[in-house]
Order: C-alpha cells, then structure tokens, then sequence
C-alpha cells in the first residue's frame, strides 16, 4: 500500500479502533498487530491543505505558503487565551466564525498524569485517544475557543497541561480520581472563573458537574521499556513487530513512531512474512 498519510483514524471501542489513511487507501492498523510491518517515506510531501508538493513540512503537513496564511496554523490554535479575532486581525474571519466561534470543552485528562486541555465538541473522545489517555472527563463547556483557553490558563496553574509522551508511551499511569480533581479544582479557581463569567456573561461557562469519567482501553500487547522514536527524515524506513497502537503512536519491537508528525508524507506500508524478515 501506497499514498500520502494522513493522522490515523480512531473509533471508541474495547480496545479502541484505528484506521491508517494512505491517500484514499484505509486499512484497519490492529489487524496487524503481532505482525512485522515495514514503513519506506518516499522522500515525497504533499501538503494536507493544498496538496502542493513541498520539500519540508511545517506544523503536521503544511507547505509554508499555508503555514504562514492558514488561521489553523497560527499561534492562536495552540494558545487559544490569545486569540485576536475581535481586534480584527484574524487570518481567515470566516474560518475563525465556524471554529473559533462555536462551544468548546475543557477537560480532564490522564494521559502520564494528570493534565488539563480543551476540545471542540465533536473531537470527543478522538481528541482524548490521540494524546493517548487512559481517562477523560469534561468538567466546563465555554461559549468560545477563547474562553475554554482563559479557563484552561487558570486550571494550569495548578496542574499541566501537557503529556510526557514518552511516559504515555511505556504506561507509567496510575488511575486518577478525576471526579474529586473537578471538583477541587472548580473550587480553588473559583475566583479566576467568576472573572471570566464577568467579563463575558454568566452563560459563557457551564459547569459539567454530572459528566463521568471515560476509560480508553488501547490495543498494546507490550509497552516498550525504553522508548526510541524514529525520525523518517533522517531514515526513510521503519520496520519491526508491530506490538501495539496508543495516541497516534506505533509501538513496534524496534521503536517508536508517532504518525501524526508525518502528515503529508508519502510511506509505502508493507507486511514481511518470515522470509523477507529473515
């Protein structure tokens, strides 16, 4: 199989589901579980907004045309509590109007450890599966992407709101009570809240006090020990046993790789039987 990737498809399940897009080719990933899996890049990029073959990838894919021009790249998406959409400057107001615009959560995650992080409504649970976390629980429901950032600024003053993907990666979890951590937490930013509720009206939190926690089960037969994570750039083929899926991460007998990374670029996937592995 042969095509440009893009991030691998997910579906909630016990384990969860994924799906490998090479261009228009998907395979279902877990069937390959126990198998030795070979991954060859090309050395050809296409970029996943306008498809125009580029030399290097900026920001999971894009040419640098459409990284410097595209609202989805700029600075904003990743620090939402800056967004500069009422002062006029946004890079595509319309873009910003359908996704910037509509309501989005602030949740819970437990990941390698607990951390805080926001999502559109209908990237729940996939937002969740791709930084690999084990459970999940959305804890306030904010009118704006703005908003759900301001409220994430206050939660990480408290805990992170980052994943050590490399702790995610060898399972070094332990289950959290994340049901008391809302909890502790809605009552120590009770201040910081109320500002923002001051600032924008009482309707642009919602508290999600009657949410419960999910539990994400991933399809791994053995985490690694150590984690070595591939670089296509430096070495265009990847091989090895494929022993396991979480995030957007393959956990292969040999290392790592993370796939999302690799957006754009063109792989051919091959499964070795005995005679080619030997």
């Amino acid at each position: 199989m042969q095509g440009y990737l893009r991030k691998m498809q997910t579906r909630l399940d016990k384990p969860v589901q994924y799906e490998l897009l090479l261009s228009k080719t998907t395979v279902s990933i877990n069937t390959m579980i126990g198998k030795t899996i070979k991954l060859n890049y090309t050395g050809r990029i296409a970029c996943v907004h306008c498809g125009r073959v580029t030399k290097k990838s900026f920001n999971q894919g894009y040419c640098y045309p459409c990284f410097s021009s595209l609202a989805q790249c700029d600075m904003c998406i990743m620090k939402p509590e800056t967004c500069h959409f009422e002062k006029g400057t946004c890079r595509e107001p319309d873009w910003g109007q359908s996704y910037c615009m509509q309501p989005h959560f602030v949740y819970l995650a437990n990941s390698s450890g607990i951390k805080v992080g926001i999502t559109r409504q209908n990237q729940i649970p996939t937002r969740w599966i791709d930084q690999g976390a084990v459970q999940a629980l959305p804890i306030f429901k904010a009118q704006s992407r703005h908003i759900s950032g301001l409220i994430e600024v206050a939660i990480a003053k408290h805990i992170s709101d980052k994943t050590s993907w490399q702790q995610m990666l060898k399972n070094n979890v332990t289950t959290i009570d994340l049901i008391s951590k809302r909890n502790e937490l809605a009552e120590t930013c009770k201040q910081e809240l109320a500002a923002i509720t001051g600032r924008f009206g009482v309707d642009a939190i919602e508290y999600l006090q009657n949410e419960q926690a999910l539990e994400i089960h991933y399809p791994v037969s053995r985490y690694p020990d150590k984690v070595k994570s591939f670089n296509l750039d430096a070495n265009p083929v990847v091989s090895g046993m494929l022993e396991g899926i979480k995030g957007q991460y393959l956990l292969l007998d040999s290392g790592v790789i993370n796939l999302r990374k690799y957006s754009g670029y063109e792989l051919e996937l091959s499964v070795l039987d005995k005679a080619d592995v030997l």
